[in-house]
């Protein structure tokens, strides 16, 4: 049963704050799973959370600001 929690509270309401996972996360970025990863351990892309020995996760908002700040490299 789901404990009704500020944290969880939160994340209902604030969708962007979700988990990502690697799939949506490629999508999202259409950069590689190695080069999210050196863009990571060099602090240029945002950090992954452990869910598991073999499973991992992204904030949605950390990704989609991390996407905004690309857009104005990019222009």
């Amino acid at each position: 049963m789901l404990k009704h929690t500020a944290k969880n509270h939160n994340s209902i309401l604030n969708p962007t704050d979700r988990l990502i996972r690697e799939d949506e996360r490629r999508i999202l970025t259409s950069i590689s799973r190695s080069q999210a990863w050196v863009l990571e351990q060099k602090g240029l892309f945002p950090k992954r959370i452990r869910l598991g020995s073999r499973s991992v996760a992204w904030r949605l908002s950390e990704v989609l600001k991390w996407i905004e700040t690309r857009e104005g490299v990019q222009s």
